[in-house]
Parts: C-alpha cells; structure tokens; sequence
C-alpha cells in the first residue's frame, strides 16, 4: 500500500549497520500521504508522496 499513485515510489530495502559492523535488514518507507485529488474533473482519494505534492504533478481537490 505505502507507494505514490503518481511515480510509483515504495520502500527501498538495504543494511543497518552496526559499530561492530553487524548487518540486520531495514527498509526505507517513502513519505506517502493520503490526499483527495482533482482527476478529470471529480475528488478522488489517492496516496501520494510529498515530493509529487511538492513539485506540482497532481492538484488537490
């Protein structure tokens, strides 16, 4: 569930690493937010991620 409907934008999986230098999984979640969105016209809720909020590429209802 947590990736943008505009740039398709999800978690990304990688390395915690310790002092010791210890390896045990992470992830990074994007920043995704549930807004209402103007789509051809009529509000539709999508979830959205801040950056494609920030630049412009959808209009809030």
């Amino acid at each position: 569930m947590a990736k943008c409907a505009i740039c398709e934008k999800a978690a990304h999986f990688g390395n915690a690493v310790s002092h010791s230098h210890r390896r045990s999984n992470r992830m990074w979640k994007s920043n995704i937010k549930s807004v209402k969105v103007n789509v051809n016209g009529a509000a539709k809720k999508m979830y959205v991620c801040t950056s494609c909020l920030r630049s412009g590429a959808v209009e809030r209802a």
